[in-house]
């Protein structure tokens, strides 16, 4: 009988150490998609592994191969890939031939398409294990299919092919789990209507990644070591990096679909993020504590906001989504193929720390790790060369959980040298001796202890004998799984139309995807530069048609990132050649939403930027207290004068709120500023006013058809706005067209009507008071984006 003689053949060979060995059952392994890339890459080698480790564990296997496709193609495709198997470098090449030979003869080929396939099936491993007199163990049905085809799948197994009552049933799946919150709960409830939840192993196969598979046992053999240092007050942050070099092309029907926030963090590197900022159950092997101790863990991370990620795309993605999709040329796709995200925990142990998640395709190296940086207080006195990496102080204190690939190009756990010697099992880790002159995170290897697996494995093959052994905990739960998206669709959400940094690939990407952390969020630290810009939404033609003038101006237009960028880098730079000629720079600052971005650019990037000599001046305000949200004051004082060192006398905010009423005419509030003015500012002429402009061309609080400020002798005037608040002090046109120069700030779509139709029109300010900026000795230089120069 086939599986007999089988097992009489390995027994031979010295595997099993008796037959009765085998009374512990059969376990029939169905792979469904059997034919497909995952499983000729890495499904069938991890069985065969299996069935190496398992073969004297004293149950007997078949293997069962499964797909749509017919049964002759079918056999031929499986195989083919069946043949090409291999056994690891430390088996004897008897035993290997052996053993591969007999995987073949107890796996087989099956047509699983209906209903009557899966009975079928089902009557076929019940009437084999019936000849040969064993009793079925358990079934395993790994779905390596997409996920539409899981439902119907789910339910032909449940109807007709589940095992009999004492024999276990697993049923392996594999991601995507869903698009978001809501459709990872719609087929979470389609699944747990034909499966039970300790039925279900949901594959992440980063958690059967060497490197990542120990962080726990890590964190729990080195107890005594990590105690007093694993929280907040020790840690100064923590970087998951998966870095790819290959782009998206062959594949870009999945990318469209889900992009890199649910291709990699949303699962692989979440994972890694839990088993690091969950807290250690007291006995880490037993599956229900550790699931229960990441579940807390999710519950303890702060929601996610939009400014939380920077987002990119190589440029060649466009094209290749236009070829394999068949997309038109105009298509825009908003797909990020690279994303830095800020994650915090609100957690006690870990309040404060940045946890930075971070992956893309097209990077400049392949690399997989987990990053734990501790901080340092110390300096030393002597010089590098004499640091001995051991007791120094003053060299990086870190652990590096290592996945693969990368300079060291194998999985690995580093500890610094500064910090302890861990505890690692002898059985699986060995210490690497004769370290190279490799250097990881600006360290020589020798700064740190290194370690190394005794074997090492693929993921699959780990994860593949943990189904196994029922190791639940390698696995994601229906109530993990939903908390992780529950957690990560807000965000996707909020950043679905956002603008992409454009980047060209490979080591060309130099440091454009660099990123920092500000305040909470996370900004890119360099500015987009113009010739990387969406070659889909600005065509090389329309180039030639922006102008270097406008309006007989200059002209300065980009992307609004970049632009903005300009801009606080002009302000700074006229900031300090004025301060150098006269000792004091006064600049006048409109109100409303444009200039926000502009002030916390300010705030952020540009410290040397002379405050300490710098006057602060409005260009407009509302008839509210200064306190109030509406308040341009209010607004430039959220965003930039809280955050800079202007002295307290430098700082003008408007009049508007004089003997407990705003913006009386008896109270005489625009002469009071206007006098102001005349008494600091040299012939009342600004060294800098900025403005912004309306979709009606008001400019300042002056618009169209006003009764004053748009001419005569008056500085500063009291305006009606026609949308609330409806009063406004504003400086007037006369006074503004005095300044030395003054720049106007045009952003977004919604201004691209009124900037074309400005571009046509003369000196009108009754009608549109923007044209009437014209200062009468000075330079006035226009800042608009694409978005409104070009529609």
């Amino acid at each position: 009988k086939m599986l007999k003689a089988v097992l009489c053949t390995v027994l031979f060979m010295g595997t099993l150490p008796s037959l009765a060995a085998v009374s512990q059952g059969h376990i029939s392994v169905i792979l469904l998609g059997a034919t497909g890339d995952l499983a000729k890459k890495y499904l069938w080698q991890g069985l065969f592994q299996l069935y190496m480790d398992q073969v004297s564990s004293g149950h007997s296997f078949t293997f069962h191969g499964a797909a749509l496709t017919a049964l002759e193609p079918g056999q031929r495709l499986m195989f083919d890939v069946l043949k090409n198997l291999a056994c690891p470098p430390d088996e004897s090449p008897d035993r290997c031939a052996v053993l591969k030979d007999q995987f073949l003869k107890l796996s087989q080929y099956h047509q699983l398409k209906t209903a009557e396939n899966y009975t079928l099936l089902n009557r076929e491993i019940q009437t084999l294990l019936r000849q040969e007199g064993l009793k079925e163990a358990g079934r395993i049905f790994y779905f390596s299919v997409p996920p539409f085809a899981y439902t119907e799948i789910a339910r032909h197994i449940n109807s007709s092919c589940r095992p009999p009552p004492g024999a276990w049933l697993r049923v392996v799946l594999e991601k995507p789990f869903g698009h978001d919150l809501e459709s990872a709960q719609q087929l979470a409830a389609e699944l747990t209507s034909f499966f039970k939840e300790e039925e279900m192993y949901r594959v992440d196969h980063y958690l059967g990644k060497q490197a990542v598979a120990h962080i726990l046992p890590f964190r729990d053999q080195n107890r005594q070591f990590l105690d007093p240092i694993w929280n907040r007050h020790h840690v100064e942050r923590v970087e998951i990096v998966l870095k790819e070099t290959v782009d998206a092309k062959g594949r870009t029907s999945f990318y469209e679909q889900y992009g890199v926030i649910r291709d990699v963090l949303q699962n692989h590197l979440t994972e890694a993020l839990m088993f690091l900022t969950m807290e250690l159950p007291d006995n880490v092997s037993r599956a229900e504590e550790v699931l229960q101790s990441k579940l807390q863990a999710f519950q303890s991370l702060r929601s996610l906001e939009k400014n939380s990620a920077v987002l990119g795309q190589y440029q060649a993605y466009a094209s290749q989504v236009q070829e394999e999709l068949q997309k038109a040329r105009d298509y825009i796709s908003t797909t990020p193929t690279f994303a830095g995200v800020l994650i915090h925990s609100d957690s006690l142990r870990w309040e404060g720390v940045p946890f930075l998640l971070t992956s893309g395709k097209a990077l400049d190296e392949r690399v997989g790790y987990v990053r734990v940086l501790f901080k340092n207080r110390a300096y030393c006195t002597q010089s590098e060369t004499l640091r001995d990496a051991e007791h120094s102080q003053c060299k990086a204190k870190q652990i590096i959980f290592y996945i693969g690939h990368g300079a060291l190009n194998t999985p690995a756990v580093l500890v610094s040298k500064n910090l302890f010697r861990p505890v690692m099992p002898e059985g699986s880790w060995r210490e690497a001796v004769g370290q190279s002159n490799l250097r990881v995170f600006g360290q020589p290897l020798s700064d740190y202890y290194v370690y190394n697996p005794v074997k090492e494995r693929d993921a699959y093959s780990v994860l593949i004998s943990n189904i196994y052994h029922a190791r639940k905990d390698f696995f994601i739960t229906t109530e993990n799984l939903l908390a992780s998206w529950g957690f990560w669709t807000p965000l996707l959400d909020s950043i679905s139309q956002q603008p992409l940094r454009l980047y060209p690939g490979g080591v060309e990407n130099q440091h454009l995807l660099d990123f920092e952390m500000v305040s909470g969020e996370v900004v890119f630290t360099l500015a987009e530069p113009v010739e990387l810009l969406n070659p889909h939404r600005l065509m090389p033609n329309d180039y030639k048609m922006i102008q270097t003038k406008f309006r007989q101006s200059p002209l300065v237009s980009a992307w609004s990132e970049e632009l903005i960028s300009q801009l606080a880098s002009d302000m700074e730079k006229t900031a300090h050649k004025t301060v150098a000629q006269s000792g004091e720079f006064h600049l006048a600052l409109s109100g409303g939403s444009s200039p926000v971005v502009l002030f916390q650019r300010l705030a952020r990037h540009h410290y040397t930027f002379p405050w300490k000599h710098t006057h602060i001046w409005l260009v407009d305000e509302r008839c509210v207290p200064l306190t109030d949200a509406e308040s341009n004051f209010f607004s430039l004082h959220s965003h930039l004068l809280q955050n800079v060192r202007v002295p307290y006398f430098n700082v003008h905010p408007m009049p508007v709120h004089l003997n407990q009423r705003l913006c009386v005419e008896e109270d005489r509030g625009t002469e009071l500023y206007a006098k102001e003015i005349m008494a600091l500012v040299a012939n009342s002429s600004f060294d800098l006013v900025l403005l912004g402009m309306g979709i009606d061309g008001h400019t300042a609080s002056l618009f169209p058809y006003s009764e004053n400020g748009l001419e005569g002798a008056q500085a500063v005037v009291l305006t009606e706005s026609p949308v609330k608040p409806h009063q406004r002090m504003s400086l007037s046109l006369p006074l503004i067209n005095k300044a030395r120069q003054v720049f106007v700030l045009v952003l977004g779509k919604g201004k691209h009507a009124i900037t074309t139709l400005l571009s046509r029109v003369g000196h009108q300010p009754r009608k549109w008071p923007i044209s009437g900026v014209s200062p009468s000795s000075g330079q006035l230089v226009w800042y608009v984006d694409y978005e409104a120069l070009l529609g």
